[in-house]
């Protein structure tokens, strides 16, 4: 009720013999071509307008009390008139909050004047409601469009505005419809004397209603710096844009202002849209968060590494919380205290809301990631099992996609067209296609080795002439330790195209060997051998029934051989060798206790003597002396000759 006092009573509303509205009869009195008005005359007559109507007074009631509901922009007039008397409202209402908060010299402002200044925030978004501001990014929109409208009420307060049945329409919160005019309503209509123009939108959320064009919009700040100089004639209030704009505070300046009101008076000049003692403020914010995120960013440099994976990626959720609170509070005191206005502001609010939602997508990111760090801590989730690596790769693709999802909402917001962007992508999109086709092979060729299962993680396999275990199927390529414990890497497309053997997805595994004994062992011995093997074959719960046979198939060069063949069921490569070393001990035993040993390469010579053919043989006399020869006869002695 207090708008409605400030509003009705500060205007003479209804009260009939006040200088107002003769002066309003005076203007409607006036030939036609000098009929003209200020904004505060055409409040003053909107309200002797609503006279003792119950229903239309009501009406502008709700206009400005209420806070949810709309401005009247069925016509162009009822559109004029809602700005007008709603302005006129947030204004009274405002100047009231401020001179009695520095009447009272309290420092901080009351509950009840907070409540106000909400209601007159309200009245300026609603009075913002009346234009088009669909070209103006929803980051900045809300600030831009409290500044543009003081900037058009003070527009009107230093023109002359036609009379209200020159506009065309019907009033504003009038039960009047379309079809009750003697006219029809244009698509457009422009204010005499200015390009301000408020136009039928035809298409959009707001079809259907009259609203001051885009274009008008980006030109009010043109047309206030072109009349600012000139004196305001609808009343003797001051410059609201002004105050707003150079002031610190929230429509409220605070009462630290004071000193800066009482320093130098450089401080108050102005350049660049801002004063003095605002750069000044500004560039020391800048400098104190950019020294606090450096502290910040040395001190965790310093910090222990913890080993605990999960640990380390929770720590990683720190950097982007503090970038996004440092952000926030420095938009904070830029807009709430400082008070940066006009493009500035707009350049700022862009680069931080930039920041913020790209900080965003990246604690998106970092969130999901630690949730599947958490996740797979649980002791019913194998680490090295198929089922991580899905949730694995899982979790990475979800988190980039939710990444991209808030990345493009924030470019929405800083007035990127993401859709349009999208649409464009049709017209590039084979390009595109055609240079992440190499990622999109692997990214679907991954898929393919999760849905066909042709490897899973833990097992051992070889596809051409490389041999390993899989370690993590990733989305674009599969980890593989090779049997020296080398890591393999492997693109998913070029492993879904070679032949593959996977040792453990066998559901048995073939136990076949050749055993030879000694030549020396006799058929005895050979028979219990060869039904001891097969006793301790079929004694193993491990191997099957069938096919189970043991035979001697062959005299090798050195030894007897018996072929042993089994089929042995075992869960992997592992427990096939347990099994298989125990088999291999239970032959040996059978071997060695029957007396029979191990035939190894050997070779064996045998010697012999054989009868020599008959030689003939020849004298051969040897020369002795005398003392030797017997009765000085020479000495004979026969030896072999060969006939040749």
């Amino acid at each position: 009720m207090l708008v409605l006092a400030l509003l009705f009573a500060s205007l003479s509303a209804l009260q009939p013999g006040s200088v107002a509205p003769a002066h309003a009869q005076e203007i409607r009195t006036q030939p036609q071509e000098e009929q003209q008005a200020t904004a505060a005359e055409l409040v003053q007559e909107i309200i002797d307008d609503a006279g003792d109507n119950e229903g239309l007074k009501s009406r502008y009631q709700r206009l400005v009390t209420n806070p949810i509901s709309p401005p009247d922009t069925r016509s162009p007039r009822a559109t004029l008139e809602s700005f007008l008397v709603i302005m006129q409202a947030a204004n009274k209402l405002w100047l009231g909050v401020r001179d009695e908060f520095f009447a009272n010299d309290d420092f901080f402002i009351s509950p009840d004047d907070k409540e106000q200044l909400v209601l007159v925030q309200s009245l300026l978004g609603k009075a913002a409601q009346t234009m088009d501001l669909s070209g103006v990014p929803a980051a900045s929109r809300e600030r831009f469009s409290i500044e543009t409208v003081l900037q058009l009420q003070e527009v009107f307060d230093r023109i002359y505005l036609p009379p209200l049945d020159d506009v065309p329409g019907f009033p504003a919160g009038s039960n009047a419809r379309t079809n009750d005019l003697d006219a029809p309503l244009p698509d457009r209509w422009i204010i005499p004397g200015t390009s301000l123009t408020i136009a039928l939108m035809k298409e959009g959320p707001q079809s259907g209603q009259y609203l001051f064009t885009a274009a008008t919009v980006d030109e009010i700040p043109d047309d206030y710096e072109a009349l600012q100089s000139l004196p305001i004639i609808a009343d003797k209030g001051e410059d609201l844009y002004q105050y707003y704009i150079y002031t610190p505070g929230n429509l409220v300046a605070p009462q630290w202002y004071q000193y800066v009101l009482n320093g130098p008076d450089w401080l108050q000049s102005t350049f660049g849209g801002q004063a003095y003692w605002q750069w000044i403020a500004l560039a020391l914010t800048v400098i104190v968060l950019m020294l606090a995120l450096a502290f910040y960013t040395r001190w965790n440099n310093r910090r222990a590494v913890p080993l605990d994976p999960a640990a380390r990626q929770s720590r990683r959720l720190a950097p982007p919380i503090l970038i996004i609170l440092a952000a926030n509070l420095f938009h904070y005191l830029c807009e709430e205290q400082i008070n940066i206005t006009g493009e500035l502001l707009q350049m700022l609010t862009t680069v931080i809301s930039a920041i913020v939602w790209t900080t965003a997508a990246w604690l998106t990111y970092q969130v999901l990631q630690t949730i599947y760090l958490w996740t797979i801590r649980n002791p019913a989730v194998n680490n090295a099992s198929l089922d991580a690596s899905l949730v694995r790769t899982g979790f990475r693709v979800a988190s980039f996609m939710v990444a991209i999802v808030v990345l493009g909402y924030g470019a929405t917001r800083i007035g990127i067209p993401i859709y349009g962007v999208v649409a464009g992508l049709g017209v590039g999109g084979l390009a595109i296609a055609l240079a992440a086709q190499p990622t999109l092979e692997n990214f679907i060729s991954g898929l393919i080795l999760y849905a066909d299962r042709i490897v899973r993680v833990g097992d051992f396999f070889q596809f051409s002439d490389t041999a390993g275990t899989v370690e993590e199927i990733g989305i674009r390529s599969t980890r593989i330790r090779a049997l020296d414990r080398t890591l393999i890497i492997v693109a998913n497309a070029e492993l879904v195209k070679h032949k593959i053997t996977n040792y453990s997805q066998r559901d048995v595994f073939l136990f076949r060997h050749k055993v030879g004994v000694r030549y020396e062992t006799d058929s005895e011995t050979l028979h219990k051998v060869r039904d001891g093997i097969h006793a301790a074959l079929e004694a193993h719960e491990s191997v099957l029934e069938s096919p189970l046979r043991v035979r001697l198939v062959e005299y090798g060069d050195f030894a007897i051989l018996f072929d042993i063949y089994a089929n042995i069921s075992a869960t992997d490569i592992n427990a096939f060798l347990e099994v298989q070393e125990e088999l291999l001990i239970a032959i040996r035993e059978v071997i060695e206790g029957n007396g029979a040993s191990f035939a190894f390469p050997s070779s064996t010579v045998y010697l012999s003597r054989d009868q020599l053919p008959e030689q003939k043989t020849v004298d051969i006399v040897e020369n002795k002396s005398d003392e030797e020869r017997p009765n000085g006869a020479p000495e004979e002695k026969a030896y072999p000759v060969d006939e040749t």
